[in-house]
C-alpha cells in the first residue's frame, strides 16, 4: 500500500505538471540524453560492425572487446570522465555510449554474418561490387538482428541514464536521487516507475519494428505457426 500511496502523491503533486521539475520536462531530458548516446554509439559501432561482419576479420576481437566493455562500471566511468572533462553532458554521454556500443557492434557483425552465402555469391555473380552487396543484400538481411541490438542498447541506456543526476544534470534520475537525498520516497518511487515504463515502451517498440523488418516469406511462416 505504501507504493500506491507514494505514487498517488507523486503524480498528484502540482510540481509534476509544470515547471522545471515537471514529468514532461524530465522525460524530455531523459530521452535527449538517451537518444544522443544511441546516435553516437550507432555512428561508431554499426559501420564498423557491418564491415567486420562482411570481411570476417576481427570477429574474435569484437567479442572480446564487447565483453570487456560490458564489465566497465558506469558510475566509475562517470567519475573518471568528470575528472577529465568536468561536469557536463560529456560526463554522462561517455559512459552511455560505452554501454550502447557493444550490443550494436555485435548485432551488426552477427547480422551480416548470418546472410546466406549463396545469396551473396549470386549477387557477386550478377556483377554487384562488394559495397553494393553489403548495402543491397547483407544490410536488409541483417536488419532484424540490428534492431534487436538497438532494442538491447536502448533499454540499457534508458535504465542507466539516471546517472545524469549524479553530476547535477536532469532526467528522470533527478527524481530518484533527490528523493533518496531528502527521504521523499514518493519522489523516488515515481521516478523509478517512469524509468521502467520508458524502458518497457522501448522494448515493445523495437519488438514491433523487428517483426516488420523480417523478410516477407519468414514473416508469413511465423504467422502460420
Amino acid at each position: 500500500m505504501n507504493w500506491l500511496s507514494w505514487l498517488g502523491d507523486f503524480f498528484s503533486s502540482p510540481d509534476r505538471r509544470t515547471g522545471p521539475n515537471a514529468i514532461t520536462q524530465r522525460i524530455a531530458e531523459h530521452l535527449l540524453f538517451s537518444g544522443e548516446a544511441l546516435l553516437y554509439a550507432a555512428v561508431l559501432a554499426v559501420p564498423l560492425g557491418l564491415l567486420i561482419g562482411y570481411t570476417g576479420r576481427g570477429t574474435a576481437l569484437v567479442t572480446a572487446l564487447a565483453g570487456a566493455t560490458r564489465a566497465l562500471p558506469t558510475l566509475g566511468l562517470v567519475t573518471f570522465t568528470v575528472l577529465l572533462a568536468g561536469v557536463g553532458d560529456t560526463a554522462v554521454l561517455v559512459p552511455l555510449v560505452a554501454l550502447a556500443v557493444p550490443p550494436l557492434l555485435v548485432a551488426a557483425v552477427e547480422g551480416v554474418r548470418g546472410t546466406d552465402p549463396d545469396v551473396r555469391d549470386a549477387a557477386r555473380g550478377v556483377g554487384l561490387t562488394h559495397p553494393q552487396v553489403l548495402r543491397q543484400v547483407c544490410l536488409p538481411s541483417a536488419l532484424p538482428t540490428l534492431l534487436a541490438g538497438f532494442r538491447t542498447a536502448t533499454v540499457q541506456v534508458i535504465a542507466t541514464a539516471t546517472v545524469a543526476a549524479y553530476v547535477g544534470l536532469g532526467g528522470l534520475g533527478r527524481y530518484v536521487i533527490d528523493g533518496l537525498a531528502t527521504r521523499d520516497f514518493a519522489l523516488t518511487a515515481g521516478g523509478a516507475l517512469l524509468v521502467v515504463l520508458l524502458a518497457v515502451g522501448a522494448q515493445v517498440l523495437f519488438t514491433v519494428l523487428a517483426r516488420f523488418a523480417l523478410p516477407p516469406g519468414l514473416r508469413a511462416r511465423r504467422r502460420a505457426r
